[in-house]
């Protein structure tokens, strides 16, 4: 099926599994470049960067920003945990759910990994997404994003706003 955007026709099936390719493919490579240089995976990565710019998040927060499960993402701190990069404090003001924190280590170990899941993902996209290019894609897909997000569309089966 297509769709006409202005004077594009766009197909829609063929966008989808591009983008969804490109996104597996660039995890993926990702994913290989931080196990080779840090012992982590993207998906750590992705947990530790956000406890990082978000001190004291909860379980919630994180499973609501990457769009999974409570459980999944609990599992995902219990691992991070273990290696001794995160902790669960008391929250304050919820005896029912805990602020997340990195430790020393989590923090020297996500902004190691920083410079490298950005300098390959540059690597990545330098030849096939020229400035101006990358700009639009950026912008389409932040847009894309934001109104999924705001109608709450592809979010985990039982997971709403008051999850937190």
């Amino acid at each position: 099926m297509a769709s006409k955007a202005g004077s594009e026709t766009v197909d829609l099936p063929g966008f989808f599994a591009d983008l969804v390719r490109c996104e597996t493919r660039l995890y993926n490579a990702l994913n290989d470049r931080l196990r080779e240089r840090h012992g982590i995976v993207t998906s750590q990565f992705e947990a530790l960067r956000f406890l990082r710019d978000h001190p004291g998040s909860r379980v919630a927060d994180l499973a609501a920003e990457f769009a999974i499960g409570i459980g999944a993402t609990s599992k995902t701190i219990d691992r991070l945990e273990k290696q001794g990069w995160a902790v669960r404090q008391p929250n304050p003001s919820d005896r029912r759910s805990s602020l997340l924190a990195l430790t020393d280590d989590g923090l020297q170990l996500v902004d190691a990994a920083e410079g490298t899941f950005t300098e390959r993902l540059a690597e990545l996209t330098a030849d096939a997404l020229k400035s101006s290019p990358m700009t639009a894609a950026a912008q389409a897909l932040s847009e894309l994003r934001s109104v999924l997000e705001r109608d709450q569309i592809g979010t985990p089966t039982g997971w709403s706003e008051n999850n937190g």
